[in-house]
């Protein structure tokens, strides 16, 4: 058994490992935004591939590929330490949003351009910077496997821009390793800002049927347009729904308040705590001189903790049932969900995250989904600590290098002091060079 000198001396020379091979993450990111993965169509063998080639030059990992519809390919890596432990998940997913038009790009998408201290690329931000980070923390890992014990899984989902059936559902569904004691994901944020959960979410679809006739005689017909219309001002009353939420989250999304609100954008905080309605998607009707006789619209509506899906959907029956000729389905929902602020998880990343940034991150809820949702609801506790995206989405989407490494370096240090036992100090100093991320 090491002593606990042994577990510092060693993790001493993890951080100075990392000092001396920071541009390996870097290098890692580049060949994962260089392989197209756009979801649709979900093609992720090309990326799968390379991650694999990356694994495999790790010394002792166990990798499989597990498929549950081709061309959606996962990917699933397993190391052992000194002896049996807890496990630890890295999770990640291989998909990103389509490309768009190239010719709005400033630079090519796919070729992981370098440039003033930024990395560009499809994806870079959601999410193979976050990918590196933990392939990079997987390899250090595997060289001081002698001074922690349990294990560390990657995880590798190539279905998560359309919720993850096909991705982390999948895994989490038929391979035993993929769950541990705690998860770490780096899925687009701030290394400034660690998300302990996500809102819930309800779509809603929602179809209304009238009686057509020409629009000089509306006497005639029956809209399904003005129908649809007052179920959505109907619906938008959701928004008031009260919500009691545990006091240590709301505390947590309020301290968290004057460090993430400027990344993230004013008003953060209070749509963490209430519930939104956007209607996304609406058409009717066939033209402009006929009375509509069909209608439609879809809506996203978040849900934040303290309010439960079955709390909301009794609402929306109790709203659309007076409307005639009104139907609506569910075709997806989640509910809320979130690991404790104070869990182990959560601390030791904010302490590592001290060390590294010199100042201590704010831990707070979400504003959107991730794969984390799925591991939470099996009680697996999550902590996201990802890049912040930049142009996430659109053309020339980047991340920057400080941001970059600061996260290969909390992913890996949070690990290793999770596995090994290693106590941190809330007061150390910051090590290596300064970050300004």
């Amino acid at each position: 058994m090491n002593t606990l000198s042994q577990t510092l001396g060693a993790r001493h020379a993890l951080v100075e490992r990392i000092e001396s091979s920071e541009h390996a993450v870097l290098d890692i990111c580049k060949r994962l935004v260089r392989e197209k993965s756009e979801n649709p169509p979900g093609d992720t063998g090309a990326v799968a591939n390379v991650a694999v080639e990356i694994l495999k030059a790790i010394a002792g990992v166990e990798i499989e590929f597990a498929t549950a519809e081709y061309p959606i390919v996962n990917v699933v890596a397993r190391l052992r330490g000194r002896r049996p432990g807890r496990r630890l998940v890295f999770n990640g997913h291989l998909d990103t949003f389509p490309i768009g038009d190239a010719s709005h790009w400033s630079v090519d998408p796919l070729a992981g351009v370098e440039l003033d201290g930024r990395l560009y690329g499809r994806g870079v931000s959601d999410m193979k910077g976050g990918i590196a980070c933990s392939l990079y923390a997987f390899g250090l890992l595997a060289e001081y496997r002698d001074h922690w014990d349990g294990e560390v899984v990657v995880t590798l989902a190539g279905d998560e821009e359309t919720m993850g059936r096909r991705g982390t559902e999948y895994l989490l569904e038929t391979v035993p390793h993929a769950s541990g004691d705690a998860m770490i994901c780096g899925d687009a944020g701030s290394p400034r800002v660690l998300r302990f959960g996500e809102k819930g979410m309800i779509w809603l679809d929602i179809s209304t049927r009238g009686l057509s006739a020409h629009g000089a005689h509306v006497h005639l017909g029956d809209n399904a347009i003005e129908n649809l219309l007052a179920a959505l001002s109907s619906l938008l009353s959701l928004r008031s729904l009260s919500v009691v939420a545990p006091a240590e989250v709301t505390r947590a999304i309020e301290a968290a308040k004057p460090l993430s609100e400027p990344i993230s954008g004013e008003g953060e905080s209070q749509t963490l705590q209430s519930v939104t309605v956007n209607c996304g998607l609406f058409n009717g009707g066939r033209a402009a001189n006929l009375v509509a006789d069909r209608a439609n619209a879809s809506l996203d509506i978040r849900l934040p903790v303290g309010v439960t899906v079955s709390e909301v959907e009794a609402r929306i029956i109790e709203l659309l049932q007076p409307i005639p000729g009104l139907t609506f389905s569910v075709p997806r929902r989640f509910e809320p969900n979130w690991t404790s602020p104070a869990h182990e998880i959560m601390r030791a990343m904010q302490a590592v995250g001290r060390e590294v940034l010199g100042q201590e991150p704010a831990l707070n809820m979400r504003v959107g989904a991730s794969d984390s949702r799925l591991y939470r609801s099996r009680g697996i506790p999550t902590v996201v600590c990802g890049l912040t995206p930049y142009n996430m989405g659109g053309p020339d989407e980047y991340v920057t290098l400080d941001d970059l490494f600061a996260v290969a370096r909390i992913h890996t240090l949070t690990a290793f002091d999770f596995l090994s036992g290693a106590p941190r100090s809330r007061t150390d100093p910051p090590k290596g060079r300064d970050r300004h991320v």
